[in-house]
């Protein structure tokens, strides 16, 4: 039997693999709240212009509240020889109200309203992963300001750099989420267009208000061409883009917690609610949370690349190869809204030893930059041989087996003669870390300052939701 929504060319039934290449119901099903209120927009937009009466009007969007209904109560019943969301929808409407649930296609195909649902979903999700954001920009500037005091190791190339504090740390990673923020509003700006029911010809038709329907669903306008509205998936491609770029960061952060919670490093411990154990050890702690936030980048990193793989040879308008556009953006934003979930929840639990990072800040000559700005200071000795003068001494303390610090101002003198005891106030790493005063420095009342002033700044864009 053909389908009985399209199949009037259509003699006989599509081979069994036909059915199951081409039916997308089992994952744009999903799209079902997007596809009542568009439909609801639209037929009151039939109504206002005259297309249909408004008592049919009435009795489609009422039977469409019955559908929502059924739906949120979870009797709706899918069929896959319907194929996708908006035949489901359409053809439960005819077995409520009739022949007049038809009404409802007038002005518009599928191409556009697939396009108007995947838009109004995209729009969505890009809500809530920037609240899923802030959340976690909020987590890290409230452990900043804990920790704006606690002194770590720098570092550059995994190798020992000058001493920092956890709290910078920590803003550096509010500073990439708040870029991975904007990211988003920039893609849902330029996704706010509505695609719905453009015009098929010059001729149009059908008197349809384009106006109308996009300011109902809260679009800023229609779209402006009417083979981009149903061949564009930009919006989509761009929340992907935003995706990836936002993974990427989290899984930097989840690479550093594997690290800092290893026995290696210790400097800082995740509770029994982010960790796992070994089958056969009993006494790993495993930081999975970390480890899988980490592993999840690759798959949204690959959900843009196959939508632009996708995309890249479509000629206008639509192609079916566009039904291979949702799977990829449903898996990756439900990877990334997990991810954030699980990001937030590890930095609030995260515990710090900051006793561990203050030892290790003071190893491997985390000083010597110090050391060299001194000399440039106090002796007016030009960096560059200020530089060559600082590693002598670094070559001098490894000879020893010492730190900096512990070198004797003979021993320090033994390199550059003029060299006095006031040398020592820098070779501390609490005191590198606190020297650092100019904006964007280490310095703890930096620290505080720059974490207090993102708080009030998230704490009230949490208010204005």
């Amino acid at each position: 039997m053909t389908n009985t929504m399209w199949g009037g060319r259509f003699a006989a039934s599509p081979a069994e693999i036909m059915e199951e290449i081409n039916a997308s119901i089992d994952f744009d099903k999903r799209l079902w709240r997007h596809d009542i209120l568009a439909s609801k927009a639209h037929v009151a937009m039939l109504g206002a212009t005259g297309i249909v009466t408004p008592g049919e009007a009435d009795q489609i969007s009422g039977g469409l509240d019955t559908i929502q209904a059924e739906m949120e109560a979870g009797t709706f019943t899918f069929t896959r020889a319907l194929e996708d969301i908006h035949l489901n929808i359409e053809s439960r409407l005819a077995e409520l109200i009739g022949p007049v649930a038809g009404k409802l296609h007038t002005a518009r195909s599928r191409n556009d309203q697939v396009a108007t649902d995947f838009r109004l979903y995209v729009r969505d999700e890009i809500e809530t992963i920037d609240a899923g954001l802030a959340q976690l920009q909020l987590g890290l500037a409230a452990k900043a300001l804990e920790e704006a005091a606690t002194v770590m190791p720098g570092f550059t190339h995994l190798q020992t750099a000058q001493p920092s504090t956890f709290g910078h740390h920590c803003l550096a990673y509010v500073e990439m989420f708040g870029r991975d923020r904007g990211r988003f509003e920039d893609a849902a700006k330029r996704l706010n267009e509505s695609p719905l029911a453009p015009p098929r010809s010059p001729a149009r038709a059908f008197p349809s208000d384009r106006d109308m329907t996009a300011k109902a669903l809260g679009f800023a306008r229609p779209t402006a061409n009417s083979l981009d509205a149903v061949s564009d998936r930009d919006f989509a491609l761009e929340a992907l883009a935003a995706a990836s770029i936002a993974a990427m960061h989290l899984s930097r952060l989840a690479e550093e917690i594997v690290l800092w919670t290893s026995p290696q490093f210790g400097f800082a411990r995740l509770t029994d609610a982010f960790s796992t154990g070994s089958s056969i050890m009993p006494q790993k702690r495993n930081p999975d949370a970390a480890e899988l936030v980490r592993a999840k980048t690759g798959r949204i990193a690959g959900a843009f690349q196959a939508l632009l793989m996708v995309m890249k040879g479509l000629p206008l308008a639509y192609a079916k190869d566009m039904q291979e556009d949702k799977e990829p953006v449903f898996d990756a934003l439900d990877a990334l809204k997990l991810g954030l979930a699980a990001m937030t929840g590890m930095v609030g639990d995260l515990t710090v030893d900051a006793k561990a990072m203050k030892r290790a800040a003071g190893h491997e000559y985390s000083t010597a930059t110090d050391l060299a700005d001194w000399l440039v200071q106090t002796l007016n000795i030009p960096f560059r041989e200020a530089h060559h003068i600082t590693g002598r001494i670094v070559a001098l303390a490894e000879s020893k087996g010492s730190d900096l610090k512990r070198l004797s101002l003979a021993e320090i003198q033994s390199v550059e003669p003029r060299v006095t005891e006031g040398v020592y106030a820098v070779l501390d790493p609490a005191s590198s870390a606190k020297s650092r005063k100019s904006q964007g420095g280490t310095a703890p009342a930096n620290v505080r300052r720059e974490a207090k002033r993102w708080i009030k700044r998230l704490e009230k864009d949490a208010l204005s939701r």
